[in-house]
Order: C-alpha cells, then structure tokens, then sequence
C-alpha cells in the first residue's frame, strides 16, 4: 500500500477506470478542489498524467468502455475523456454538475446538477432533461439499461426510466441524501445521507438502517460480493456485510457498539423527530421487543435522553447515542425540519394507539391547524373524531412560540455551509473545519477559483446517374476520403430566369437594376465554366446585395453563390478573414430550422462548396462548432436532399479533420453522425455519413475508442450485411445490434458493409431519387 498525491488541494471523488490491454490491472482517476483530474496506476505514487480542461472544482467521476472517462464539476459543465484528452464538454446545467454517471449501453450519459435537474445525454447532444426534484442533486445510480436511481437534498430518491417517466419516489432519510449505491443483478440499493445513517432499501421499501457514529454518511458503494463499503465525516471507512465469514472479530463489533453508544445526537437536526424528555418513558421502556429492523426508541434516563435501535439478528435494543439539546427542548430550538423532502417549523410525532405505528404529522406556523389536522387524518386514512384532538395539540404545543432563524452554521458536507441555493451571489468564508468535499463554504454558481461535375441525369440538385462502383477489392477504397465533396449541378437557364421573376417582388430599395443582372449573368458563367478569369469587385458586390434579398425570394440568389463560391476569387473573397465572419453569420441565420427548406438547402450545399478553397476551408474549421450545432438541427425533416446536404457537410469536415487530427473537432462530427443516423432514410445521406465516419477514424485510435464509447456501432450494425433488396428491408426495420461493424481500423468486415450497401443501390436503381456524383467515385 502507497499513498498518491498529485493535486495541491483536497480531492473531493475517486473513480476507478477498468482494466485494459494497456493497463491490466487498471486506473485509479481522482478530482480535485484545483480544478485537474490525476490518473494513476496502481504502482505509482505519482500520476501517471493530469487531465487539465475545467475550471472549477471536479466533483464526480464516472467510467465507461473503452477507457472513457466522465467528470462533473463546480464550472457546470461534464467533460467527456479519452485517455489523456478532452472528447467534449457537456453544456446545459446552470449550476454545478454533482453526479454523472455513463451507461453501459448505447453511448449514454447521465448528469445531475444543483440546479435541480438531471439531463440524459447522447453523442454529447442533451437528448432529454428530468425534472421532478426539489433540490440539488447529489447522487446517480444505474439500475439497468432503461432505469436509474437519483438522490438530492430533498431527502427522497426517485427511480426513473430513460424515456423519461419518474416511477416512483422513496422518502425515509431525514435529511440530505449524499450517495447512492445499487447492489449486483437487481434493484436494490443503499443510501447515505446527512442523518447519520446507512439505508438499505429492498423491493421499494426501506428494510434496514444502520446508524454510524458520525453524522454526515458522504459516500457509499456495493462491492460486487455484496459488501457495503461507506465514509462518514469521522475520517473512518466503514464496510459491512452479510458474510459470516467476512463479518469482524466480536471484539471489533464491541468496539463499534460502544463508539456508537457514546455518540451524541443533536435534536437540532430533526432526525429523531419532536422530543420532549419529560414525555419520554424510561429504560422500562427497552423490555419491549422492537417490531423491526432498525425501529429507534427514545428513553428517559435520569437526566440524560438516550437513543436505541433495534437489532433483529441480535434479538435487543443496541444504544446508539446521547440525544443532547433534548430536555425541554421543541422546534423553537432546533430550526426547520426537513421531511419527505419539504422544511417545515415543526415535525410532530402521533402516537394513535401503543400496539400501531407511529406517524410524522409536519406543520408550519403560517398554516391553519385545523386543516393541517384534516389533512393529517386523510393522509393516513385515520378516524376523522380525532380532528379535535390532533388540532388542539397543534395549537398546544406552538402556543407563544417565536421560531428563530435557521441555523445558516449547519455543515453541507459537500459546500461546507449551509444548503445550496441555485442562483445565490453569497457565499460563506473558509471554517477552520474544512469539508473534504469543498474545504469551504457554500458553493456560488458561476463562482471562480472557465460533389463535382454530375454525369447526365435528372435530379436537378446534384445529379442522377446511380454511381458505378469497381469490383470490391481487399484495398480499401471508400476512406479516408482526401477531397471535399461538392455540389456543382445546376441548370443557369432556370436560375436567371427564376432570379428575373423574383425580382420584380424585390423591395424597391433591393430590387436589381438591369445592368446588376447582366453582372450576375457574366459572373455565373465564369465560375460555372471554370474560367480563369475571375468576377470583378463589381460583381461580388450585386452577388451580394441578392445574397441579402427578404428569406421568401432570396433562393435562387443562394443558388448562384452556390455555384460562385467554388471560384478561387470568389471564395477568398466572402471566405478572408475580414469578410468571413459576416458571410458566415448571414448564412447561419439562413439555416434556421424554422426557415424556408429551399433556402436550407441551398445555404447547406454553399457551406459544402466553401470547402474547395483554402480560405473556405479555413472559415468552415473556425466556424466548425456553430455551422454544424445550427445545421443538425434540420435533421428531423422529411425532406432527403436537405439530409443529403447535412450528411455531406459532416463528411466535408471529417475529410480537414482527418487531415489535423482535432479531436475535440472528430468528437462533434461523430456526435452529429451517431445523431443524424438515427433519423434519415435516404441511402446515399446514409452512405455519406458512413463515409465520414470511416474517414474520421482511420488512423486515429483516440477517434476508434470515441467512436466506441458513443455507442456508434450499434446504429451502423444493421448496414453490415446488406446484400440484396430483401435483405435490405429486414435489416432497416429492425433494431441495431451491439457488435461493432466500423472501419478497416477496427474489422476488415466493414469492407463488405460498404461493399454491400453500394451493391444494393446499385441493384436498386437507387430508390432515393439522388446519387453520388462523380467527383466521389474514388469511394
């Protein structure tokens, strides 16, 4: 055993990354208050690297396959790592990330926030947010592939399903619930929290508490021999078990009894409900056997208050602390309650009849008693005669009584102060006892310490005749692809004639002059003919003021940028960094997803064309992230040419992304892939998108893990055995398996994936009405 130092503040979560080849026996991560993650092998006491990239606190960690790695942090983003790099950053929450979690399928991920919310993401795209929680969340656990657990402040654990229905919610702490923990191959689970206990929860219901001599229980994880292993605020790692074999020496388990006896328990804190120790019966009271696991029994003796639990297994009451602040003492004292995840002035306990349960009965000063009894009384289906009695004790026992301020000293294990408040500018100083969470006060949001020349056809967009692919070879021929694809197919009669007509509806202070029209004319039969011969400034300028015609007539002035774009001269022009910026700002506007599908369609295929150029090419990459976050929201249309289109400008960058191998670039074409794949239909968009993702992760290995982690093999499963057209309509129909089919870079069998898929459309006619133009026959 060594002790791993790397950060130069407090570490505040521990993950454990699988084995691998690389590393059999695997990888110990731990976040830091400094803002880093230190990797470490089991053999080092010194990192084996830092991962550098947030700019708060590093709260949470989580490991998936493939070595993939996800943190949580004070920044209110979640980063996604692979080995020693930043994949992506995870952008939503609007206060700090508290729990992330990755699931074992499908590329999922899942974050809870301070902000009350939780938020499933996919291929680094937030694909559904849960709300249903009262306070922060602090803790996440998988259940299976459908469902999760979640716990927060509001004292109560909520299990959810991915689609996003809350199935139930569980409320039995009494306080803060810090961590979550599910046991091997089925769906119970433990929890700790701020009340000094360890619940274990069996079929939706609490079965057993444990208490600790510590009052803050921060962590807690199921071993997968069933073990419970927990830290508490006392500095001790406590594990229990169900062994017999594996359970401590008599001497051991005397020695916690008596630790736990000698425990003090503070009535401030609500966890044993209202105590008034001159009601309280004494030791007498401990001959009678307890009904269940941990039921807690309050006596009187002497002077002192004390507090039992009940063992089933050792048949007797087992002493588990010194109730102080107890002698007379009520809610005047003791600050707000916190119960079933609500805070009120006062949580009563009503006894009904000695042999039946006990009930919490909570109220607040501002209520009406009467009503709070009515209400009371319904909840528990109890006789309503007992109306007059529960609201006279009500008025009884909050006659004259001034509730004071709560107590803003109360210790949050994970902020240091008192409980976090999204959206609060204030902020506690340092205690001399600094939480090994935070070493501070409360946590303050936002606080620092962040397709060429088309062969004859018809399709009028990019072309028609179905590609003409070679005899399959061993070599792969489809990626990486080296050049841009265009879209260069254009009928110039059509466009003039179109942009004359639309120009008499024009404003009158847009409208063309007859002399601005020749301008375009000449400068769309430069750049269509490959002239060397460049438009005049003249020129660019008519292009221009027609580029910025109202969104309703502006399309066939789109079509002739299109086109002009791919011209040297024109494409420095609009592309150069002093223009570059305002050109690419007009056409994101044009891509609205609430916009006109033509201009959609023509703003996309000028963003493809863009990439013919250097100063094109160099403008899309400093654009990368706004181009294609705007353009992948058309993907839920119906219409195929805007598909193709997108699937096209994805694989344009994955060709300039092969080429500089940026990941965090790779990491958001993938996104858009595994997102686009899962909605278009057509075959060639489909096989476009393949394209790119063969061209982003030839070479790379960083990008083949990436790949992996986001779960892209099991949307691309279905296109690896295609063959024939009834083939082909089995494996569209149906779900996606989970083996992987990618690139040469992972199996040769994704040669016949394409193979295949391109021997169907060819056998197909290619029933998507649009075709690859020759400009990618060296596919």
């Amino acid at each position: 055993m060594h002790c791993m130092s790397g950060h130069s503040n407090f570490v505040s979560c521990v993950c454990i990354i699988p084995s691998s080849d690389i590393y059999p026996r695997g990888l110990i991560a731990t976040g830091g208050n400094d803002h880093n993650i230190c990797i470490f092998t089991l053999d080092s006491s010194a990192p084996l690297y830092i991962l550098k990239g947030h700019k708060n606190t590093v709260c949470s960690l989580s490991s998936g396959k493939f070595g993939t790695l996800l943190s949580g942090s004070w920044d209110t983003t979640a980063k996604v790592w692979l080995n020693d790099k930043c994949m992506m950053t995870l952008q939503g929450h609007t206060a700090a990330v508290w729990a992330v979690k990755i699931l074992p399928e499908q590329g999922l991920m899942l974050t809870g926030s301070a902000d009350k919310t939780i938020k499933l993401w996919k291929a680094g795209r937030c694909e559904r947010t849960f709300s249903g929680h009262e306070d922060c969340v602090r803790g996440l656990a998988i259940l299976n592939e459908t469902e999760f657990l979640s716990c927060a402040n509001d004292a109560s654990i909520r299990r959810w399903q991915i689609t996003g229905e809350c199935l139930e919610v569980y409320y039995g702490h009494t306080n803060y619930i810090y961590s979550i923990s599910v046991f091997p191959n089925c769906k119970d689970f433990v929890t700790t929290a701020e009340d000094r206990s360890l619940r274990i929860w069996k079929r939706g219901e609490c079965a057993q508490t444990i208490r600790l001599p510590a009052q803050s229980i921060w962590c807690c994880c199921v071993l997968e021999n069933g073990d419970i292993v927990v830290g508490a605020s006392d500095g001790i790692i406590r594990v229990f078990t169900e062994s017999v074999d594996r359970t401590a020496s008599p001497e051991e388990l005397q020695a916690f009894e008596n630790e736990l006896s000698q425990a003090t328990i503070d009535s401030k804190t609500g966890d044993l409900g209202d105590i008034d120790a001159d009601q309280l019966p004494g030791k007498e009271h401990l001959n009678e056997p307890g009904t269940r696991e941990g039921q807690t029994r309050l006596i009187k003796d002497g002077e002192k208050v004390e507090a039992y639990q009940w063992s089933v297994s050792d048949g007797r009451w087992l002493k588990i602390g010194d109730v102080v602040g107890s002698s007379g003492a009520n809610q005047q004292t003791s600050g707000r309650v916190l119960y079933e995840g609500k805070e009120f002035d006062y949580v009563f306990t009503i006894d009904v009849n000695e042999s039946g349960p006990s009930y919490k009965l909570p109220y607040n000063t501002s209520d009406d008693p009467w009503l709070t009894a009515y209400n009371f009384l319904q909840k528990n289906d109890l006789n309503p005669m007992f109306l007059d009695q529960v609201a006279k004790f009500i008025i009884d026992n909050t006659k004259g009584q001034t509730l004071g301020n709560v107590n803003t000293d109360f210790s949050d294990p994970f902020t240091g102060g008192g409980r976090y408040v999204p959206g609060s500018s204030s902020g506690s100083d340092v205690s001399a006892a600094a939480d090994p969470f935070t070493g501070s006060g409360r946590y303050v949001p936002g606080s620092t310490s962040s397709t060429g020349v088309p062969s004859a056809g018809t399709d009028r967009f990019i072309g028609s005749g179905v590609f003409q692919s070679s005899p399959l070879k061993a070599l792969n021929i489809y990626f990486p692809k080296k050049e841009a694809v265009t879209f260069d197919q254009a009928n110039l009669t059509q466009i003039l004639g179109k942009l004359k007509e639309l120009n008499a509806t024009a404003p009158e202070e847009q409208k063309l002059t007859e002399d601005d029209l020749v301008l375009l004319e000449k400068i769309l039969s430069l750049t269509s003919n490959n002239s060397a011969e460049g438009p005049t400034a003249h020129q660019l300028q008519t292009l221009w003021k027609a580029v910025n015609w109202p969104e309703d007539i502006v399309f066939p002035a789109l079509d002739i940028l299109r086109l002009s774009i791919r011209h040297p001269t024109v494409n420095e022009n609009f592309c150069n960094e002093k223009e570059g910026a305002q050109f690419s700002s007009h056409l994101l506007k044009l891509l609205n997803p609430k916009g006109k599908p033509a201009n959609q369609l023509l703003t996309l295929r000028t963003l493809c064309n863009c990439f013919i150029g250097q100063a094109g090419q160099r403008l899309m990459m400093s654009q990368r992230e706004s181009l294609l976050s705007q353009a992948i929201e058309l993907k839920s249309g119906s219409n195929k040419n805007i598909h193709i289109a997108l699937a096209t400008l994805t694989l344009n960058y994955s060709v300039c992304l092969h080429k500089n191998h940026n990941i965090e670039g790779k990491a958001q074409c993938l996104s858009v892939i595994s997102t686009v794949l899962e909605v278009v239909q057509d075959l060639e968009a489909t096989f476009r998108l393949l394209v790119a993702l063969g061209t982003l992760i030839s070479d790379d290995s960083n990008a083949v893990q990436l790949a992996k982690s986001l779960g892209v093999d099991t949307q691309i499963k279905k296109y690896g055995s295609v063959s024939e057209p009834a083939k082909w309509v089995s494996h569209s129909s149906s779900a996606a398996s989970s083996h992987l089919l990618f690139s040469y870079c992972l199996r040769p069998s994704v040669l016949d994936t394409y193979s295949s898929f391109r021997k169907w459309r060819k056998g197909k006619g290619d029933e998507s009405g649009s075709s690859v133009t020759p400009r990618l026959q060296n596919l």
